[in-house]
């Protein structure tokens, strides 16, 4: 079980690290951002959610340009370069006093920092073989839990001292962990930038946008209702729990390590059942249907009086999520990488990394309105929900897949036309006759005129035998 934790020596060792230094910061900085920015810097709670709001807005909207400018221009250098700017905008967060210098820094932390995981998804699809890239994520994956879980035990011994000095110090951590990361990822080889794609010879580009590819388009808004289980430990069950269950609060905490700590110990493990997208749509369709057995958990834990079933209950219900979870995710990456055109992970990984942003913007939403309010139905039509997006993504995958095999034979088609032109080309050039006026013809029917004294026969000049002194 622990080989599972390290991974192999290279470009996957080091995109793990990196992603290890990376959340450890984030941890911190998750678990003391609000009552930093409400009790120190002075912001109510209606100006601090508008700000992170306004923020990760940014970030849907630049997320894809930005994955393009990976693509582009490298994946390395692009996500070197974001990593330290949310360092800076982390930076910033320790001077702001008002509002709108807080919408600022939010949006610049919120777009760098998104914008550099997209690009170091990108990195990772050019640095691993096509074969393993869902094993080494699954790593990624296991290294982003255990760095969260580390960086949590340190935001709440900040929470403990509750001082302004210790946030500073938590907001310090995070700003150097975006920084150490982008060292690390330097350290990395470098994966050439893709240049921009030939034109087909009918004149169209033979390089396509993901907003063109409308089956990835489809998956990835579908995917993004699977992901509504990502804010629901942090939204729905702390209120579920205490206005619908006789279970102590506290319980949240064991369902939280839990969760993390499953996550990091098993993730690689689970995820070497997904070998190609048929395997992927097996696990999608087997995740959706242990997620909706914790809805039904879930559900059937606000229905008793007693404190032990309802803990019990909950318990269960947080033990089957979790193995949901990372069984929806291995299928998850092997799509998104999977249906990902070559030179374009950048742009397809942003979009799809898109729908984490907008599950947590609509999941709390979304979620107290089904969980909280309707209760027990509620937590039933999620798990429904779970299982219907799961079994329609299916045909969708499908498609992809043909329609990514389609686009690769064109694009082959178009680029050895391409390549068939050049040298047809050459060859008109060089058969084109000289301007100018014609040559005399070779041979004539007269003989040549005689060279008169002190001239040279142009057709011995160059003859070196025949050339005097």
């Amino acid at each position: 079980m622990f080989k599972d934790l390290i991974p192999p020596p290279g470009p996957p060792r080091g995109l793990a690290l990196a992603q290890l230094v990376c959340r450890l910061g984030d941890g911190a900085y998750h678990i003391c951002a609000a009552l930093y920015f409400t009790r120190i810097v002075g912001l109510s709670p209606f100006q601090m959610s508008l700000g992170l709001t306004i923020g990760w807005s940014a970030a849907l909207v630049l997320s894809v340009p930005l994955g393009h400018l990976a693509d582009r221009v490298g994946p390395r250098g692009t996500s070197v370069t974001l990593f330290v700017c949310a360092a800076l905008s982390v930076a910033s967060f320790l001077f702001i006093t008002s509002f709108v210098p807080f919408v600022i820094a939010s949006c610049a932390y919120a777009v760098s920092q998104r914008g550099g995981s997209a690009a170091e998804q990108a990195l990772l699809a050019g640095l691993v073989p096509k074969a393993q890239v869902t094993r080494v994520r699954a790593f990624v994956q296991s290294s982003h839990n255990a760095g969260m879980t580390i960086g949590a035990g340190l935001g709440g011994l900040v929470l403990l001292f509750d001082r302004q000095g210790a946030y500073y110090a938590a907001f310090a951590l995070n700003g150097v962990a975006f920084l150490v990361a982008a060292y690390i990822l330097r350290r990395l080889p470098a994966v050439a930038p893709v240049p921009k794609a030939p034109a087909s010879p009918d004149g169209r580009p033979t390089s396509r946008s993901v907003f063109r590819d409308a089956p990835y388009v489809v998956i990835s808004v579908l995917n993004t209702a699977l992901l509504l289980y990502v804010p629901l430990v942090s939204v729905a069950l702390p209120l579920w729990i205490s206005e619908h269950t006789s279970a102590p609060v506290s319980l949240l905490s064991v369902m939280l390590m839990l969760n993390t700590v499953v996550v990091a110990l098993f993730q690689v493990r689970v995820s070497e059942g997904v070998k190609d997208l048929t395997s992927a749509i097996r696990f999608l369709i087997l995740g959706s249907f242990l997620l909706a057995a914790a809805c039904v958990a879930f559900a059937f834990s606000g229905t008793g009086d007693s404190a032990w079933t309802a803990g019990v209950l909950l318990v269960v219900a947080a033990a089957l999520m979790v193995v949901g979870e990372m069984t929806q995710a291995a299928g998850e990456w092997e799509v998104s990488f999977g249906l990902a055109p070559e030179g374009r992970t950048g742009q397809y990984q942003a979009f799809f990394g898109n729908g984490i942003t907008v599950a947590e913007m609509l999941g709390p939403l979304v979620l107290t309105g089904l969980v909280v309010y309707w209760g027990a139905p509620g937590w039933l039509l999620l798990g429904g929900l779970f299982v219907a997006v799961s079994v329609a993504m299916a045909p969708v995958i499908r498609w992809g897949g043909r329609v990514r095999d389609e686009n690769e034979r064109l694009e082959q088609e178009s680029l050895a036309a391409a390549g068939a032109d050049r040298p047809a080309q050459r060859a008109a050039d060089r058969a084109e006759p000289p301007s100018g006026p014609a040559p005399a013809p070779a041979h004539t029917s007269q003989p040549p005129p005689a060279p008169t004294p002190g001239t040279r026969h142009p057709q011995l000049n160059h003859d070196p035998a025949n050339m005097t002194p």
